[in-house]
C-alpha cells in the first residue's frame, strides 16, 4: 500500500515520490481519509532521553513514556526538536510549529524547508550520531516503508492510535498518515469559461492552451497521481493506467494540454496556463492567495487522493520532543491545524463525528465526492509507474 520504492519521482518543495505515498484512489469516490478521532499523546524512538527510570528513547506509547506530564517534562529538558522539509505554506506547517513552540518552549529547527522525502531519509541516515540529525520526518508512504523496512523508525503509537485506520498506519507503529488530498482542478474563472467540472469536460475546445501539470508525471508525483485520477475517469483501473496517459495524450493532440515542466502558480498568474491540475490543498494554500477568484474543483468523474506519513527517527538526538511532536499533530489541535491549511487530516471523520472540527476550515474544503475510497496494491503503484515512465514522453512528450 505505497508508492514503489525505487522509481525517483521529484516535486517542488516535498517530491513528488517523497511526499505523495499512500495513493488512495476511486473511479467515483470520496475521500473520508481513514477514521479516527481527535485527541494527542504518542511515545517512541531511540535516543538517550529519560524520565526517571522510563527511557523516553525507547518508548513505543505515551504510557510507555510514562504519561504527558513525564512526557512534557523530558521534552522540554530537551528543549529542542529538529524537523525537516516542512515548507511553512505547507498544511500550514508555518503555524503549527510557531503553536508547539509557544506551547511548550521547545524550539524547532526546519532543515531543508524546499526539500524531499528522499532528502530525509538520507538526512536520518546520513547524520546519524549528530545533534542536527532529524528528529521526525513528514514523507511520503514509499518511504515511510523504505525507511521501516531499512529499521530506520521507532515504533511509536499515538494516543489516538486507534482513530487512525489500518490501512493507513504501519501495524508496528512504524509510521503513520497524517494528512492528504485530492487531485483537483484549479482555474481562473476571469480566463477558464465555462467553469470545468471533470477531467471529460478539459476537452472542450474552449480551453485551448490553457491547461497544465506541474511537471512531468515521470518525474513529479502530483503529475502522475494527476494521470491515475484521469485513468480512472476513462474506463482505466488501479491496475491500468494507460488511459489516463492516452487522456493528456488526447488533450495535446487538440491543444488543450501544455506539457511544461513550468506549470504551476507563475503560469496561472500571468494567464499562460489558467487551468492548473494539482493537489486540492496546495491550490488552495499557494494559488488562491495570488490569484483572485481562483476556483478548485475535484473532476466529478474520478477522485484520486493520498497522504503523507509521520514517522520517528530510531536514532532522533531528541526523542521525547520528536514523541510530542507526534502527540501534539495528532491531538484535536493539532489536526485542526492541518485542516486550516486545507490538508484533509487522517482524524477528521472522527473530528466531524465528535464535533471538535473547526466548522469555517472544514467547510473551505473543496466538497468532496461521495463513495468508497480504495488503494492501490504496491504491486499496481509498481506496475503504474513503469508504464508512465516508458510511455508518458513517447505518447505526450
Amino acid at each position: 500500500m505505497a508508492f514503489a520504492r525505487h522509481m525517483a519521482w521529484a516535486q517542488e518543495g516535498k517530491t513528488l515520490r517523497g511526499r505523495y505515498a499512500i495513493a488512495a484512489t476511486a473511479a467515483i469516490g470520496s475521500l473520508v481519509f481513514a477514521a479516527g478521532c481527535s485527541s494527542s499523546s504518542s511515545s517512541g524512538a531511540s535516543g538517550s532521553s529519560s524520565s526517571g527510570s522510563t527511557n523516553v528513547a525507547t518508548a513505543s506509547s505515551l504510557s510507555a513514556a510514562g504519561g504527558m506530564n513525564a512526557l512534557v517534562a523530558a521534552a522540554k529538558k530537551e528543549g529542542q526538536l529538529n524537523v525537516i522539509t516542512l515548507p511553512a505554506t505547507w498544511a500550514n506547517y508555518g503555524t503549527i510549529m510557531k503553536d508547539f513552540t509557544a506551547k511548550y518552549g521547545i524550539k524547532i529547527t526546519d532543515a531543508n524547508p524546499e526539500g524531499s522525502s528522499g532528502q530525509e531519509i538520507t538526512a536520518v541516515e546520513q547524520l546519524k550520531g549528530q545533534s542536527r540529525a532529524p528528529d521526525v520526518v513528514d514523507v511520503g508512504s514509499a518511504f515511510a516503508v523504505e525507511g521501516a523496512t531499512d529499521h530506520l523508525w521507532a515504533p511509536y503509537k499515538v494516543a489516538t492510535w486507534n482513530d487512525i485506520s489500518a490501512n493507513a498506519k504501519d501495524a508496528n507503529g512504524d509510521w503513520y498518515a497524517d494528512y492528504g488530498g485530492y487531485v483537483a482542478i484549479g482555474y481562473n474563472p476571469a480566463k477558464v469559461k465555462p467553469a470545468p467540472t471533470s477531467f471529460a469536460s478539459l476537452t472542450n475546445p474552449a480551453y485551448k492552451n490553457m491547461i497544465a501539470l506541474n511537471n512531468s508525471p515521470t518525474t513529479a508525483s502530483a503529475a502522475f497521481s494527476a494521470v491515475y485520477a484521469a485513468a480512472l475517469a476513462n474506463g482505466g483501473s488501479l491496475s491500468n493506467i494507460e488511459p489516463g496517459i492516452k487522456y493528456f495524450a488526447h488533450l495535446k493532440a487538440i491543444g488543450n494540454f501544455v506539457p511544461t515542466s513550468t506549470g504551476g502558480i507563475t503560469t496561472v498568474q500571468n494567464g499562460t496556463t489558467p487551468i492548473f491540475i494539482w493537489w486540492d490543498y496546495l491550490l488552495a494554500s499557494e494559488v488562491v492567495p495570488v490569484v483572485k477568484g481562483f476556483k478548485i474543483v475535484i473532476p466529478s468523474d474520478a477522485s484520486y487522493a493520498a497522504y503523507y506519513d509521520q514517522a520517528i527517527s530510531a536514532t532522533a538526538p531528541d526523542p521525547a520532543a520528536a514523541r510530542l511532536w507526534e502527540e501534539y499533530l495528532y491531538s484535536t489541535t493539532g489536526q485542526n491545524l492541518w485542516l486550516e491549511g486545507f490538508a484533509r487530516p487522517v482524524e477528521l471523520p472522527t473530528l466531524v463525528a465528535a464535533g471538535t472540527v473547526n466548522k469555517g476550515a472544514y467547510a473551505a474544503l473543496p466538497p468532496a465526492p461521495s463513495g468508497a475510497v480504495t488503494f492501490p496494491t504496491e504491486a499496481q503503484q509498481n506496475a503504474a509507474e513503469a508504464v508512465v515512465s516508458a510511455n508518458w514522453t513517447k505518447q505526450v512528450g
